[in-house]
């Protein structure tokens, strides 16, 4: 089964991770600094902006995956990831700031809420599923014969 929203989301977000990555080398090379931070809070406020994509964006696209494959509305999985590339993009501006920003929070709420939502779904989608009896569960007792 081919699942378009998931894969175009995760393609979206392999960019993002690119574009996070090479956010960081230019300012290693002019630094000189080839492993950690050195101390660089514009270079450490960066490393954490892609360190903090990399800890999200599996958890998204999982429970964007398993929602899409059990037939959830590709609609609102195209907004949720939309939803997410705006927020990871907007959060990681932010992060560029000495000071809290809009961006900066705004991404991370707008983050959290989203994965609460998709969790939330994806439990609904699990225990609804269970809630009704399947073909299994009913057992044929033939006619004229004692249960």
């Amino acid at each position: 089964m081919i699942l378009p929203v998931t894969l175009t989301i995760a393609a979206a977000a392999a960019v993002v991770n690119l574009w996070l990555a090479f956010r960081i080398v230019p300012m290693r090379v002019k630094e000189s600094v080839l492993i950690g931070d050195d101390g660089n809070q514009r270079l450490q406020a960066r490393m954490r902006a892609h360190a903090n994509f990399t800890e999200y964006a599996p958890f998204i696209l999982i429970l964007i995956g398993l929602i899409e494959l059990a037939g959830g509305s590709t609609l609102w999985l195209w907004i949720a990831g939309a939803v997410f590339v705006i927020a990871r993009i907007a959060h990681a501006f932010g992060m560029d700031r000495t000071t809290s920003s809009v961006p900066r929070a705004g991404g991370a709420l707008a983050t959290w809420a989203l994965m609460a939502v998709l969790a939330g779904w994806a439990l609904a989608i699990a225990y609804q599923a269970n809630s009704v009896p399947s073909a299994k569960t009913f057992q044929v007792v033939p006619s004229g014969s004692q249960a």
